[in-house]
């Protein structure tokens, strides 16, 4: 009997896809990421089915877009009824085992946004409150209660060491693993205590966090050691490794805060670069230029060129880290006899606009720079380097992995294999649905921004709830997105076109099973 593979799947938060030596990346070294490049498979176009953590992390793992699974915007949770991929393999046999950040459930310690319905409405029994717990990722439970722990198989995974929140003031087991390692570790951590510098961009600060006791470390050094428990066993595994790096705060530690000079970067697409900027841009450059720019939240804001090349060195310290614990990920399968049988995955769950028309961070323009993430796969041996523009997206992930282990889908997947893909096949897909839902109202909305983007025939098309503008743009002529073509009376054509079929891929998304969402 042919061994089933294993899988290490390796996924980082808030990475986009040109933030790698392999991807074209000038100054970014990631030798060990691009090793993987070299003897597998690059997407060029892997896209998020919704740029933001929490939704489209919920899409990675149940093959279904946040519309249809639950999780729409930040803030909710993933209910616990959704089939994910990772208990289709347990099921199946495989060992299954979640090691760094999950964020299937909220972890800021606020209540979830409520959309109570009108008083006397009729609810239906699968959208009735249900009185399953979604508070397993919030930090006070982890630091109040000292022998919480989360109930198993957590989302499918029959192992969890979680790690909550970003840079390094993180949650989870990682906290409590930190605080047996060092005494008052709140001393080292966060701005209030950080190292001197000279740097000025907002939400950078030299952590005092040495390089061992960093949450990238903690996240390297606990899958290490389950591949290394996995040495030996009959059972296959699946191990999902989650860095919380790169995400923002711009923290690297040790050599990393300074191993890229902010002077050598260049900001490629500044905001005078946009001939036509769309209302919600305008309105972010108008608050910059007025000072009232808010750069201390999640929530994405323009910066200077200076801010921005200081917040370009420092992801670049944070990936380069990060690449090297991937680095020893590999030794370890090496080490321990399980290379010959591992697939090796890397991906990320967003980008960052990091510095395109001046913005930090993400929100509510879909542009490439957070919509496209990288998508390596990498089977075991030495393999031929192949990349594929074909158009792809998360919901793709599960029922690629299925499918490699020889598992049937279960029902409701609303993504494709990439297995043709995989082995060098015609493989067809002329559109892609990306969707968006904020959880609050900001950019000039007036409330939380609601756009659904399609990708076809090389142009971008997104439409706004209660906006009568929107966005069109030529990507193949225009891969920065810098000309509004929305109200171009040579596109009116195209534009009417790519609307029916947004409308047209919007109807194929929708939940299509004949039971109750809470069983689908």
């Amino acid at each position: 009997m042919t061994r089933r593979p294993n899988f290490l799947f390796i996924i980082t938060d808030q990475q986009r896809a040109d933030y790698l030596g392999c991807m074209g990346h000038p100054l970014l070294k990631t030798p060990h990421i691009d090793g993987l490049a070299a003897r597998g498979t690059r997407f060029e176009e892997f896209h998020t089915a919704s740029p933001v953590c929490m939704p489209n992390r919920a899409s990675l793992v149940t093959g279904r877009y946040p519309s249809v699974h639950g999780l729409r915007k930040n803030g909710l949770h993933l209910p616990r009824h959704n089939s994910t991929f990772a208990e289709a393999l347990r099921l199946e046999g495989y060992h299954t085992a979640l090691i760094g950040k999950s964020h299937l459930q909220p972890f800021t310690g606020r209540d979830v946004p409520q959309q109570n319905p009108a008083a006397g409405a009729r609810v239906p029994d699968a959208h009735q409150e249900s009185d399953e717990d979604w508070r397993n990722e919030e930090p006070e439970r982890w630091s109040d209660e000292a022998e919480y722990r989360v109930e198993l198989p957590y989302y499918g995974f029959a192992h969890a060491d979680i790690v909550t929140k970003h840079g390094d003031n993180c949650g989870g087991h990682y906290d409590r693993w930190l605080r047996r390692q060092v005494e008052d570790p709140e001393r080292l951590q966060g701005p209030a205590h950080q190292l001197p510098h000279d740097y000025i961009c907002p939400q950078a600060y030299r952590t005092a966090m040495p390089e061992e006791l960093h949450p990238t470390r903690y996240v390297e050094r606990q899958a290490c050691d389950y591949l290394a428990s996995r040495q030996g066993e009959e059972a296959p595994f699946f191990a999902f490794v989650s860095f919380p790096d790169p995400h923002h705060p711009f923290c690297p530690p040790g050599r990393y805060w300074d191993l890229y000079d902010p002077d050598d970067f260049e900001v490629e697409v500044p905001y005078d670069a946009h001939r036509n900027p769309p209302p919600h841009l305008r309105f972010v450059a108008d608050q910059y230029r007025r000072g009232e720019r808010n750069a201390r939240t999640e929530k994405a804001f323009m910066a200077s060129e200076r801010e921005i090349r200081e917040a370009m060195a420092l992801t670049c310290g944070m990936i380069t880290m990060i690449d090297d614990a991937v680095g020893r990920l590999l030794e370890s399968l090496e080490d321990h006899g399980l290379a010959a049988d591992t697939v090796v995955i890397f991906t990320s769950d967003h980008g960052d606009y990091m510095g395109d028309f001046n913005l930090l961070l993400k929100g509510p323009a879909p542009l490439r720079s957070i919509t496209r993430v990288p998508l390596i796969w990498a089977e075991p041996g030495a393999g031929e380097a192949r990349r594929t523009a074909a158009l792809t997206s998360a919901i793709d992930m599960a029922p690629t992995i299925l499918e490699r282990a020889g598992i049937t889908p279960y029902h409701g997947i609303q993504g494709t294999s990439l297995l043709p893909l995989l082995r060098g096949e015609a493989w067809e897909r002329r559109s892609l649905l990306i969707e968006h839902e904020d959880n609050i109202a900001h950019w000039g909305f007036e409330r939380p921004a609601h756009s659904r983007t399609l990708l076809r025939d090389g142009y971008r098309l997104t439409l706004y709830q209660d906006q009568a503008w929107g966005e069109l743009y030529h990507l193949e002529r225009d891969p920065h997105e810098t000309r509004n073509l929305w109200d171009d009376p040579a596109h009116r054509e195209q534009r009417h076109a790519l609307t029916e079929a947004l409308l047209r891929q919007m109807l194929a998304a929708s939940e299509q099973s004949p039971w109750p969402k809470r069983i689908a």
